[in-house]
């Protein structure tokens, strides 16, 4: 096991770790800003050291200074969370030839499933199903047009180094091909360093389904099952729920032996995350693979009882997996809603200030995630998460009746805050959500529906 951890993040997944390592008897090292010299991940960390001003270019994404601080502290183990430097692998390798051991995926490895056009090569060789499309970089618009004519509008133009919902574009007409394809990829070079970009078929309003793994150095990898994360705005995230109930217990195991058995054959070792796109014949599609822990890992451990931060870190230290495949059993229905400063009224604007009253709920199998306490500043230098919201039920009904309980509970209060609480009640009453008819469209839909009542 390590001597000491370094925490290269902040908010709640920095936290999360120093609990983590507590639990294992590590001694952890939080970094901040000065912005965050307050945060309860520094309260409750062995150590801190500050790395910079509140821009998360001059602290959080500084590679020497965060270098610096393991370097002060003796950090052996350095563990990226999630966002920031979690998923560069420039980074990963300045840890290690600085002798301190990243918790994560090797330096080649994060390369190869950060590359979405080698990763789709990759997952098609190891027997994962993909959308028709290409496993090559697209490299003009002649191959372009003929390869959206062969498998047949709509498609969707994807940079390779894309992430989080930027440098892609849904073409329907072939007469806005050429014109899409260069726009991908002008924004791909300027976005990402790189113009490259892969052609596939665009399913319209699939669900978002993602399997969680952890594999480790001695060839083993156990999947934790999957998460439905349909519900999500503009590509990002608000409510992830575990286990999906489009998928049998056949198509269940199928798509996590898939999943360990592509992430094995590049070599992947750690938590990582491979996310399918379903379609409404039921048919799972291989999007890509995230080489990192992911916001919503707790409702994968509540329907498992595995500690995923716990294992990353053991499995990073060398360990086995504590865990085999058949001891890992499936038990119950869990939600996570992500209690965001924004206003729903205002388009989701940015909503920070000063807590001047946080009561958190609480109740049975009831989880909240969070850094924040009464008189915490919610900075505006960084993404607007208050809490992580987590409930646990022996089924669907029960769990979206104790998530609505919870947030009822829920007091967040400080000048000029807004949150999602009540957006989100509001979504856990709608029909189509209480039936499970939810696809990445229907947060667009719902909006616009609550609009036009509004117009009324």
């Amino acid at each position: 096991m390590f001597d000491k951890v370094l925490i290269a993040n902040r908010g709640e997944i920095a936290l999360r770790v120093v609990r983590a390592c507590r639990e294992l008897g590590v001694p952890s090292v939080a970094v901040y800003s000065t912005a965050d010299a307050e945060s309860a991940a520094v309260r409750l960390a062995d150590e801190s050291v500050c790395i910079g001003p509140p821009a998360p270019g001059k602290s959080y994404l500084h590679i020497p200074n965060v270098i610096g601080a393991a370097q002060k502290t003796g950090a052996d183990a350095l563990h990226p969370g999630y966002g920031f430097l979690s998923e560069d692998p420039y980074f990963a390798e300045i840890c290690a030839d600085n002798d301190i051991t990243f918790i994560g995926p090797r330096p080649d490895v994060m390369e190869r499933v950060g590359d979405k056009a080698i990763a789709r090569d990759q997952m098609q060789k190891a027997g994962l199903p993909l959308l028709p499309g290409t496993v090559e970089p697209v490299t003009s618009p002649d191959e372009a047009q003929e390869i959206a004519d062969s498998i047949g509008y709509p498609v969707i133009i994807k940079a390779v180094a894309g992430g989080g919902g930027r440098g892609m574009n849904v073409v329907h007409r072939a007469e806005d091909l050429v014109r899409l394809y260069q726009t991908t990829r002008a924004t791909a070079q300027a976005v990402f360093k790189d113009s490259a970009v892969y052609i596939e078929r665009y399913l319209e309003a699939p669900r978002h389904t993602e399997v969680q793994l952890v594999c480790d150095e001695h060839g083993n990898g156990v999947y934790f099952f999957e998460r439905d994360c349909s519900v999500q705005r503009r590509h990002q995230k608000l409510i992830e729920e575990a286990p999906s109930i489009h998928l049998s217990d056949e198509a269940r195991r199928d798509i996590g032996e898939r999943a360990v058995r592509g992430a094995l054959s590049v070599g992947y070792t750690g938590a990582g995350t491979m996310e399918f796109l379903l379609d409404d014949q039921g048919n799972l599609s291989f999007m890509e693979m995230n080489a990192r822990i992911q916001v919503e890992h707790p409702v994968s451990e509540m329907i498992t009882g595995v500690d995923l931060i716990q294992e990353q870190i053991r499995v990073a230290a060398g360990e086995p997996l504590s865990v085999k495949q058949e001891d890992v059993v499936l038990s119950g229905h869990s939600i996570e809603c992500r209690v965001n400063a924004e206003d729903p009224e205002r388009d989701f604007a940015p909503a920070a200030g000063r807590l001047e009253v946080y009561v958190p709920p609480g109740g049975p199998w009831t989880r909240v995630d969070s850094h924040c306490y009464p008189g915490w500043t919610i900075a505006p230098f960084y993404d607007s998460l208050v809490a992580k919201l987590i409930v646990w039920a022996p089924d669907r009904d029960g769990a979206i009746e104790r998530m609505d309980r919870a947030l009822s509970e829920f007091q967040i209060e400080g000048r000029g805050i807004r949150t999602t609480i009540a957006f989100h009640r509001r979504v856990l009453a709608n029909e189509q959500f209480r039936a499970g008819e939810v696809s990445t469209d229907f947060l667009e839909h719902f909006m616009a529906a609550e609009a036009a009542v509004a117009a009324e």
